[in-house]
């Protein structure tokens, strides 16, 4: 069973996640500070939420005393809403951000989405119909057979497949698999997309990447 450290100042906010988190099948822990998060890691969690707003420090502080403890993916939750405040989380350390409030739906895909990327580093593979996501050898195979990808194509097909029915737009697309230092260049991402979608075509007419008009893209299976 997977167990999740939740990390919030707001005593009902934990005791909601907790119960929310219960009945997905997950163990929980709960600290209200960062002290209590970083002692509560003795626990050994597989993933941890964390307030950036913490009475004893802030969470960026938290998250690279955690981060120099443990690889568990970390997600920020926040009210904050500025883009260099999510910048920040993920420089510190973070793999997420999810700004308050949040719906429940959104933050069990998350997780679930951060646990199958946990099996990416575990070598594994996994499969969807005739699709198959090699994360170990970085490549998609098609009825059996090597889609080609580039690595950044491959890069961009991972980033959606492991966020599954989650929007993303052009320039988010192109700051997570080339980085923040770069210009973001929503053609580039236009045309890769294209390719993808070529190269991962089949004999059962199967359509992976869904475009949401005048928003992005998102991986629907």
């Amino acid at each position: 069973m997977k167990r999740v450290l939740v990390v919030d100042d707001e005593r009902d906010i934990r005791l909601l996640l907790k119960e929310t988190l219960a009945m997905e099948g997950y163990e929980t822990d709960l600290a209200a500070d960062g002290a209590e998060a970083v002692r509560l890691l003795e626990n050994g969690p597989d993933l941890i939420l964390l307030d950036i707003c913490l009475p004893d420090m802030d969470g960026y502080q938290v998250c690279r005393d955690i981060r120099s403890r443990t690889d568990a993916p970390i997600v920020f939750l926040s009210a904050r809403v500025e883009e260099a405040d999510r910048i920040m989380g993920l420089k510190v350390g973070g793999d997420d951000y999810i700004m308050k409030p949040f719906s429940m739906d959104e933050l069990l895909a998350r997780i679930e989405a951060h646990f199958r990327r946990e099996e990416r580093a575990a070598g594994r593979e996994l499969r969807e119909g005739i699709l198959q996501v090699d994360f170990a050898g970085r490549r998609i195979l098609v009825e059996g057979r090597d889609a080609g990808l580039t690595r950044t194509e491959y890069d961009i097909a991972e980033l959606l497949f492991t966020h599954k029915g989650n929007v993303f737009d052009r320039e988010r697309i192109y700051e997570r698999v080339r980085g923040y230092e770069r210009e973001a260049d929503a053609a580039i991402v236009t045309e890769h997309i294209r390719r993808i979608r070529r190269k991962l075509e089949n004999t059962q007419g199967q359509e992976y990447i869904e475009t949401v008009w005048g928003v992005g893209y998102r991986w629907i299976g």
